[in-house]
């Protein structure tokens, strides 16, 4: 672990330089293990000057989903942070862990998803070094009747950790994607596991992927035309801050389930794009032109139909889109 401990040092002097010298006496280390450690860190992606005389200094870090960048921005414990190189898909990684007995809050964070899920088998590009590919384990002891707006719940979590580390807030395409300028930039999965005899909720798992930096070659020519990245809005966020965000308000999301969501309702319906507007409703086998009217209590759509009478739609029963596009 000599490198973890060389970049704990560097990280705590970030103006100053430190001989290598002095980091093998602190460290009880040979100089030879110092350099070792240096060079390591520097094929991870570290900027680390080097100056005859004074020693190293740690000047820039990569823009990488690795376990000490993401932890550097935390705010708030995270006891079980697994970073992943490339994975079939963060939340069926989790659901594994899961039933293997991996606990509350246990978080999976992907550079690369070879397999990514989205709702109704659709597929989540997730190229490398491109996004943020997070997943976070709930064990909440609710019945799952008491969890039908996690789904809503995380887009507005989502929205308020691109907020913090991007500076602009996403608008929600209901019910789980998040868009900029009409676009979509982030994609929202919520799973939930039952104990089959009670019937209890036995595990959650919201993943959420967000696309940072991607082009639109990196979306293909279908997907391109209704999909966006910060980068391509200009916008600009560290990917492990961006992770680490993402997990602080999904941990918040956690806190606040079983009591008052009322703060988190008024938030999605602000974020709501599709809210007052005409929409389709797209069913396996018929579609059905009406207008987007609110959002209950339990961030369902209600819609408003051509002969005056209200429906709400549930999450997974039906696509929604704009009349005419993606979202208008």
């Amino acid at each position: 672990m000599s490198k973890e401990r060389v970049y704990q040092l560097l990280r705590e002097r970030p103006e100053g330089f430190l001989s290598g010298e002095e980091l093998s006496r602190l460290l009880g280390i040979s100089r030879a293990a110092v350099w070792k450690a240096i060079d390591s860190l520097r094929r991870d992606g570290y900027t680390i000057e080097a100056r005859t005389g004074l020693g190293y200094r740690l000047t820039a870090a990569p823009d990488a989903l690795v376990e000490r960048e993401v932890r550097r921005h935390l705010a708030r414990e995270c006891p079980d942070l697994r970073c992943l190189e490339v994975i079939d898909s963060t939340n069926s990684y989790l659901k594994r862990e899961a039933l293997a007995g991996a606990p509350h809050g246990t978080v999976a964070v992907a550079d690369c998803q070879s397999a990514g899920r989205g709702r109704m088998t659709r597929t989540f590009r997730s190229p490398p070094g491109r996004g943020v590919y997070l997943s976070v384990l709930l064990r909440p002891q609710l019945p799952p009747e008491r969890l039908m707006g996690v789904t809503g719940m995380t887009a507005v979590a989502v929205c308020s950790a691109v907020e913090r580390t991007a500076g602009v807030r996403p608008q929600i395409k209901w019910t789980n994607d998040l868009v900029l300028n009409g676009r979509k930039i982030c994609g929202i999965l919520t799973e939930l596991a039952l104990e089959g005899e009670t019937g209890q909720t036995q595990s959650l798992v919201i993943g959420a992927g967000v696309n940072v930096s991607h082009t639109a070659e990196d979306f293909g020519p279908e997907v391109s035309q209704m999909a966006t990245s910060l980068a391509q809005e200009g916008y600009r966020a560290s990917r492990p801050a961006l992770a680490a965000a993402m997990i602080e308000e999904l941990y918040r999301l956690s806190d606040s389930l079983g009591g008052d969501l009322s703060p988190w309702l008024a938030a999605y319906r602000r974020d709501c794009v599709n809210l007052g507007k005409p929409v389709r409703l797209m069913w396996t086998d018929r579609q059905t032109e009406a207008v987007a009217a609110d959002v209950d209590d339990q961030f369902g759509l209600v819609v408003r139909l051509p002969d005056g009478s209200r429906q709400t739609i549930r999450t997974g029963e039906v696509s929604v889109r704009g009349l005419y596009g993606y979202v208008e």
